[in-house]
């Protein structure tokens, strides 16, 4: 895993650095990534998401008050406004002075008001809460990814079935499944089968009567 992650992250950080014509962003990618971001990437992102296809280091965006920001990591699938913002304990909590708390708020405030979804992850987090954060990545990406019929051959069913499946942190039932396809509950039940057959979606307890659903790892 190592070994692969290193050349994948080379190439895509090398591939914005030669491709970036904004003199400041292509000054931050070549001092390299934070630490926490690189740990990010390898522990949580790649093992998750299978690739760092879409994603965008130190993202430069301008504020509503003409100042320019870097976002660690920006989600640009489809253009997708999805921002990854790694918190160390030290510079975000510990050490976090009056001034820069409240320019920590406003930078939220404004990446929200400018349609951003915006995802803080700990750096405790990356290394002691791996699964919960994996989890957290499947939701975060399920609010932008699109399924294609045309390459999976699913159903608009199947396909929105498995954008709920992304888009939930728990498992979740036939019958809630059913209420937000508004479809019966037999019909969300066999649209589960379905996709429980071709490793789309996997059980979550072996409960017959209360049988529960997660989009499959």
């Amino acid at each position: 895993m190592t070994v692969y992650f290193e050349k994948m992250y080379e190439k895509w950080l090398e591939k914005q650095i030669v491709e970036e014509e904004n003199a400041r962003r292509r000054e931050l990618l070549q001092r390299g990534l934070g630490h926490g971001t690189v740990e990010f990437l390898k522990q949580i992102w790649v093992p998750t998401i299978g690739n760092l296809d879409d994603l965008y280091a130190e993202w430069e965006i301008r504020d509503y008050h003409g100042g320019t920001r870097y976002i660690d990591l920006a989600y640009r699938l489809g253009g997708a406004k999805g921002a990854v913002e790694i918190q160390g304990y030290a510079s975000h909590a510990r050490d976090l002075d009056t001034r820069r708390f409240k320019d920590l708020c406003w930078r939220h405030s404004l990446l929200g008001l400018d349609g951003w979804t915006l995802l803080p992850i700990a750096y405790l987090s990356i290394r002691e809460e791996p699964e919960k954060c994996r989890q957290l990545i499947l939701a975060f990406v399920g609010r932008f990814l699109s399924f294609h019929s045309t390459l999976d051959d699913l159903s608009w069913l199947e396909e929105e079935a498995l954008r709920y499946a992304r888009r939930l942190l728990v498992p979740f039932s036939a019958k809630e499944l059913a209420q937000h396809l508004k479809v019966t509950d037999r019909h969300a039940r066999l649209i589960l089968k379905t996709l429980v057959e071709r490793k789309k979606v996997e059980v979550a307890n072996d409960k017959q009567r209360y049988r529960l659903y997660r989009l499959a790892e």
